[in-house]
């Protein structure tokens, strides 16, 4: 098994990096917020996994954790109800892995 050495950053180069993560941070804390507090529906949400690289980022079932009503085991029923793994972004589903899952909330 290869090692891959980190790549040796300067201060600023570090703080840069420090503040992006956490501006992206920020940024899905508040997608997730809006969620929940039903400012977006889900839908909405996948339908800028193509352009918006904050839902593109974000895991599905942290999406699914964050509507009204879904805790851990029904995300993870309604995951394994439309194909999707648990690790699976929102930039990598597939329609009708999308479709799938609007379906199945739905129910």
């Amino acid at each position: 098994m290869t090692t891959v050495a980190l790549p040796v950053l300067s201060p600023d180069q570090r703080a840069a990096a420090l503040a992006k993560a956490a501006a992206a941070r920020t940024a899905r804390a508040q997608l997730l917020a809006g969620l929940k507090a039903g400012e977006h529906s889900l839908a909405e949400v996948l339908a800028r996994a193509g352009t918006d690289e904050v839902v593109a980022k974000t895991k599905v079932a942290a999406l699914l954790k964050a509507l009204p009503g879904v805790g851990d085991k029904r995300a993870a029923a309604l995951m394994d109800q439309a194909g999707i793994p648990a690790t699976r972004r929102a930039a990598g589903l597939g329609q009708r892995q999308r479709q799938a899952l609007l379906a199945a909330l739905a129910d």
